[in-house]
Parts: C-alpha cells; structure tokens; sequence
C-alpha cells in the first residue's frame, strides 16, 4: 500500500498543469486552502467538487492512480466522518438505536468536513504530482523573496521543503521494506484487535527513524563535503516563466471564489 502513496510524487507529463509556472501553483493551492472554507452548503461544496474535477481533468492523471494513491488517507477521512456523526448532537434525531443516537447536524457536517478534507488532499497532491520539487523549491524561493529584507532565511527553508518532499517516496519505500520485514517475522498489521496493531507499530517506527536519521545525515556530510552555501550569490540554472495559462487559472479560482461567495448561504 505505501508504494502507491501519491503525495510527495511526481509524475512526469505535458498536461497544462505540468508547464504551469510552479509559483502560480503555489498561490492557487494557498488560496484553495483559504477559499475551501467558504463553502458552507451542498451547492458551494458542489461548485468546489467540479473545480477540483475539472483540475484533475486538466492534469492527466489517470483516475485510477489518484483513487490507490488515496486509499491510505480514506481511514482519516471516514474517521472524521465518523467523529462528527457522534460527537455533534444538534439538529433533530434522524437515527436512534439503544444509545446510538445520528442527529441532523452532525450528519451534516461529517459529509461536509469529510469532503473538504478530501477536496484539499486532492489539490494539494495535484501540486507535487505536477511539479518537480526542484520547481517547487525555485517557486516557493522566489514567492518568499521579499521577506529577505527582514532577514528571514528564504533559501534554507525552501531547500529543506524541497528535501522532505524529496524523500517522501524514499520513506515511504522503506516503511514498505520494513513492513515486510516484520510481516515475514510473524507481526500482523492488517488483522487482529486494534490494540495489537497499535503495538505492532512500535517496532516499525523505531528502525524507521534510525534509517531517517541515518539518512539525513549521510545528506548533510555530502553537502558540506561538496562545499554547499546557500543564499546570497548563488545563481540558478532554471528560469520561471509567468504565462498566460497561469494568468488564467488564477483568474478561474478567483471567479469560482466569487460564485462561492454568492451561493453561500
């Protein structure tokens, strides 16, 4: 199942997302994050679904890799279904059996939350699966360029985004060995009570960290070896390209916040 984990990937291709200028990806994901809760009933929910169809269209990505990509997070995402319908209790009872009681409200807001966590996870693996990390690393760089008048360290916090979305595959790769590993041992992972797969856990996370550590700091010596600055006086090798595509998708997100705004109950 970790192989098949989408977020942090990339996956080459020519789709409009993919020539997109990353910078313009970036402030399209941080504005969805921010419009995302504007929605507050089923329409604007809806105009917020067919957006997020319509990006996936513009990406190629074939479904079917989207949907096994997103199947180690459809836990959390039924989980919080689950949390709303019994922790909200107003609204009339739509549902009573012994002391399970579904009220209305909580009905409501378990499909509404439960969607809007899966509309952000989408965009957001839109994001990674469309744009290499470097790009990433030369987009975020020069949105945050401005707040080097304040001494703030750009270059640094760009570059260890760009590495930890680097080895995400690489980790998830390894938990899969490791799991295995155990699995091969005897330990169960997908079956028995909870509280024994929660024990199991343990001996997966500790050789987990031991190889991230390990692996961080195989990182840090080959950089410093190789004589690694970063900051002022470095120059770049890729140029970013503003186009009219990313003029337009800006302007799109803007319009679908504005419907957002008129729909809003």
């Amino acid at each position: 199942m970790m192989e098949k984990m989408i977020f942090g990937r990339y996956v080459p291709g020519d789709s409009i997302l993919h020539r997109m200028d990353p910078r313009s990806k970036l402030i399209i994901v941080f504005l969805f994050v921010i419009v995302v809760f504007i929605a507050n009933n089923v329409m604007t929910y809806g105009v917020l679904a067919a957006y997020t169809l319509i990006m996936v269209g513009l990406s190629r990505i074939p479904l079917r890799f989207l949907y096994g990509g997103l199947k180690p997070v459809f836990f959390l995402v039924i989980f919080t279904f689950l949390l709303h319908i019994f922790m909200t209790k107003e609204g009339d009872v739509i549902f009573e059996l012994g002391w399970l009681q579904i009220y209305e409200e909580g009905l409501r807001q378990g499909i509404f939350i439960s969607l809007r966590f899966l509309l952000l996870i989408l965009i957001t693996s839109l994001l990674t699966l469309t744009t290499t990390p470097i790009e990433i690393t030369d987009g975020l760089e020069t949105l945050l360029n401005p707040l080097k008048k304040f001494k703030f360290p750009v270059h640094e916090l760009a570059l260890m985004m760009s590495i930890s979305l680097r080895f995400i595959p690489t980790l998830m790769q390894e938990t899969d060995k490791i799991m295995k590993a155990q699995t091969a041992r005897g330990v169960e992972y997908n079956s028995g009570p909870i509280k024994d797969r929660i024990k199991a856990i343990v001996p997966l996370l500790i050789p987990l960290f031991i190889s991230s550590f390990k692996r961080a700091e195989e990182l840090a010596v080959a950089m410093e070896a190789r004589g690694y600055k970063g900051g002022e006086g470095r120059t770049k090798y890729r140029q970013l390209n503003w186009g009219m595509p990313d003029t337009m998708m800006i302007l799109f997100l803007a319009t679908v916040t504005v419907l957002l705004f008129v729909l809003r109950g």
